[in-house]
């Protein structure tokens, strides 16, 4: 029995260093947002356009728009939100302190999960470098 709990508590803490995404780490209610929406800095492409704005939690926190009127089926859009909940665990240190908001266009339902991945990584990039810029201004 001892083994289990310590098994468990060695997952956890392995969890806790690659990254996880629990509650807060999340956008949750339609003011934070509001927020993001209202005072943020964009990256867009053909497939995506991320919203970013600085918080004082010290971490990063995501929230995903990704709507039936974009992506009609529920695979399309359950895909998505997958990759880009887990490309948001691995970046979230490089992220801290931000908001984002994900938000998916039509188009990106032909792209694999690669692309996807690597469109990801090219607007946490701009973001980081953006949202760096308009703070120290």
């Amino acid at each position: 029995m001892p083994r289990v709990v310590r098994s468990c508590l060695h997952n956890s803490a392995l969890l806790e260093l690659t990254g996880n995404f629990s509650r807060s780490k999340r956008l949750l209610k339609p003011g934070e947002f509001k927020q993001v929406f209202d005072h943020s800095t964009r990256s867009s492409d053909s497939n995506l356009t991320v919203f970013c704005r600085p918080n004082s939690q010290g971490n990063a926190r995501l929230g995903l728009a990704i709507s039936k009127k974009q992506l009609k089926r529920a695979v399309d859009r359950n895909r998505i939100k997958r990759l880009v909940r887990e490309s948001f665990r691995q970046h979230q240190f490089v992220l801290s302190s931000l908001d984002l908001v994900v938000l998916a266009r039509r188009s990106i339902h032909e792209l694999d999960n690669r692309q996807v991945l690597h469109a990801l990584e090219r607007h946490w990039q701009r973001v980081i470098k953006r949202c760096a810029d308009s703070s120290s201004i």
